[in-house]
């Protein structure tokens, strides 16, 4: 399934280009006989059914993705910024052989046994003709990757994909949106991400459109891609949005060419938002999707959009919300998102017991985050249900505290945690990045937020001032380490 627009990109637009990376162009012809010729060497190279790739964005992991499945493999992304001990479980747990890199990348896995194919030296030598080998026909249940993401050990936790689960919600999310092969698409979140996977990778080759790829986000050369090629749509997280707006000499005509500029990974705050508009002329078309869901199960669009929330879902996707004991619950009431739909991952590697637990009785899946639905049917995500704050026995939701204190004067950036508290079971704690030159104290916090209504209760009992948030590869603020900065309690 995954492979059809390899094969007729390459037969209906052979001289087209496909890609466009650090390296240079590749047309669709060129990306398929890499992909071939990567099938062949791996076919040789390895019987296990599964293989590595530990590649920068670029038409070198999108050739290996291909190629693994032209060879008959389950292709597995790693994040090439994980160490040594997150790197060496995903592969004993993938249990793969064999590893596409580059040696740049290289000395990440020099301790590790296990066959570096490296891409740098491959690419010395120009693919000749297709090789002569059948590929598998692959069925809508078969495995297509494995993407690992966050795990509650604090090991990676594999997410098995099928070739219908992507099938189906690249073609839901090009339909949602009205996409064309006329797009012009650029890639700045990392492909071993599910947003980078499905928006800049499977997303274009579906469409036969140009995709570019920058291997490293900067803003001066993002804002340099899309007048270069007129870059129609990106998908990007809010951190990389809030460093575009940083440019002293970027403005509207830098954007005239996006049809969608998409942000995603983690919530985008009202700030960064409102000011990316008026700055740019350019609406931000907020989505919502998790590693499970391979992508966007929700988005606005720039023909249907509601801002504050995450849009509407797409075509087969349903959204229930229920409360604590999974019974629905009425529009615009807050509880857990539950989502069912052939977008929804088949299972979590070696983990059959998260399996069964990430899903009710009649297939929805669990998505931990909390949300409502309004009554025309877009979604507003709140937070994450594991990190609501219950003082007193009331609720608060960090998000809520995080929106109104990125108003602050003094402050650049923010995150809201909770701690046990002897007497109200937890207390709200903020972490605050002041603005260059400035100071934050709790008690100017806490007067400003009293200015803008919030109950004393739901005011944090102490504020940490700090130098940065620690982030993950992609932006999303890491909170278990901030809570980890808090110490035992």
């Amino acid at each position: 399934m995954l492979l059809k627009p390899l094969f007729d990109n390459a037969t209906n637009y052979p001289n087209e280009i496909a890609i466009v990376d650090d390296l240079g162009e590749y047309t669709f012809q060129r990306l398929m006989q890499t992909a071939y010729a990567l099938g062949g060497i791996l076919k040789e190279k390895t019987d296990r059914p599964t293989v590595g790739i530990l590649l920068p964005s670029g038409a070198g992991f999108v050739a290996g993705f291909y190629g693994s499945l032209l060879a008959g493999k389950v292709p597995v992304p790693i994040n090439f910024l994980l160490g040594p001990r997150e790197i060496g479980h995903i592969i004993q747990d993938a249990g793969f052989d064999t590893i596409l890199t580059i040696s740049l990348l290289g000395d990440r896995i020099k301790d590790i046994p296990c066959q570096k194919i490296d891409l740098m030296e491959f690419a010395k030598t120009p693919p000749g003709p297709f090789a002569q080998y059948s590929p598998p026909e692959y069925q809508p249940d078969d495995l297509a990757t494995i993407l690992y993401t966050s795990g509650t050990s604090g090991l990676p936790k594999g997410v098995c994909l099928t070739h219908g689960n992507l099938h189906h919600d690249v073609h839901a999310c090009i339909q949602h949106a009205r996409l064309t092969e006329k797009h012009r698409f650029l890639g700045i979140v990392p492909l071993f991400h599910s947003t980078g996977m499905l928006a800049t990778f499977i997303a274009p080759m579906t469409l036969a459109a140009k995709v570019v790829y920058t291997a490293r986000f900067s803003p001066v050369i993002t804002i340099q891609k899309i007048r270069e090629h007129s870059i129609s749509v990106m998908a990007g997280v809010p951190s990389m949005y809030a460093a575009l707006l940083r440019l002293k000499e970027a403005g509207p005509e830098d954007f005239s060419s996006m049809f969608a500029p998409i942000s995603g990974g983690e919530p985008l705050p009202a700030k960064v938002r409102e000011a990316f508009e008026q700055r740019f002329g350019t609406r931000l078309i907020e989505g919502y999707g998790l590693t499970e869901t391979i992508g966007p199960v929700a988005f606005n669009t720039p023909h249907e959009y509601r801002a504050g929330s995450v849009g509407k879902p797409i075509p087969g996707a349903e959204i229930r919300i229920v409360d604590d004991n999974d019974h629905p619950l009425p529009l615009g009431q807050t509880g857990e998102v539950l989502i069912r739909g052939p977008m929804v991952f088949k299972s979590y590697q070696n983990l059959p017991h998260e399996t069964v637990n990430a899903k009710t009785a009649d297939g929805f899946f669990r998505s931990g985050d909390l949300g409502r639905l309004d009554d025309d049917g877009f979604l507003y995500i709140t937070g994450r249900k594991k990190d609501l704050i219950i003082v007193s026995g009331e609720k608060v939701y960090p998000r809520e505290i995080e929106e109104l204190l990125s108003l602050h004067p003094d402050i650049s950036e923010v995150a809201v945690i909770g701690r046990p508290d002897q007497s109200r079971g937890e207390a709200v704690v903020a972490f605050v990045v002041p603005k260059e030159g400035h100071s934050v104290t709790t008690q100017s916090v806490r007067a400003f937020l009293r200015e803008q209504g919030v109950v004393n209760w739901k005011q944090p009992k102490e504020v940490f001032q700090v130098s940065d948030l620690p982030r993950s590869p992609t932006g999303k603020v890491l909170k278990r380490e901030l809570q980890h900065r808090l110490g035992p309690t």
